[in-house]
């Protein structure tokens, strides 16, 4: 973990449950560069139809324009990219959302300022899009927890569709009077 990033931790610790509002400054082109790096090579292009290598020729003139954007509040996401994949052997399908390479960027950035907080957060039990757990990790703890310590029941909750059925409007419209 980078040092601003232990900065981040150590603050969230000590002001657990309180809001940190001076974040902002953590996000910096060298941040978005290293972002941009660590995006997988042959992931799938957004509505914008640019790919990862084809960003990399421009990086040097983007980064700078989107961090600018993102410091001044004039960035908007760019609309998702939607592609349905099979779910399973039933036949069904499952959306996906792509983003574009420059969403991308923002939000890996915007991720690994956040993550130091939210981690504090977290309990042990909980491997779900965490940094250094995965899901195999999360079939273990289920294992000793059922055949060693008594465990008896596992609650598996699937609300299909969901956040394909909300209201995208009105959750947008929440969270932008948060800030107020």
């Amino acid at each position: 973990m980078s040092t601003e990033m232990l900065l981040i931790a150590e603050r969230a610790k000590k002001l657990k449950g309180e809001a940190l509002h001076s974040l902002n400054h953590f996000i910096n082109e060298e941040l978005l560069m290293k972002c941009y790096k660590q995006l997988n090579k042959n992931s799938a292009s957004g509505t914008d139809g640019e790919n990862w290598y084809e960003f990399g020729i421009t990086a040097a003139e983007q980064i700078p324009l989107l961090l600018n954007d993102f410091k001044t509040g004039k960035y908007r996401a760019p609309s998702i990219r939607r592609v349905y994949i099979p779910k399973d052997t039933k036949g069904g399908k499952r959306p996906i959302g792509i983003s574009t390479v420059t969403d991308k960027v923002l939000q890996a950035a915007v991720r690994t300022v956040l993550d130091p907080i939210y981690e504090e957060e977290f309990k042990d039990f909980s491997y779900g899009f965490r940094n250094k757990r995965s899901t195999h990790q999360a079939l273990e703890y289920m294992f000793k927890e059922v055949s060693f310590k008594g465990m008896r029941y596992i609650i598996d909750a699937d609300i299909k569709n969901y956040f394909g059925s909300i209201d995208h409007g009105l959750l947008r419209e929440f969270f932008s009077t948060q800030g107020e």
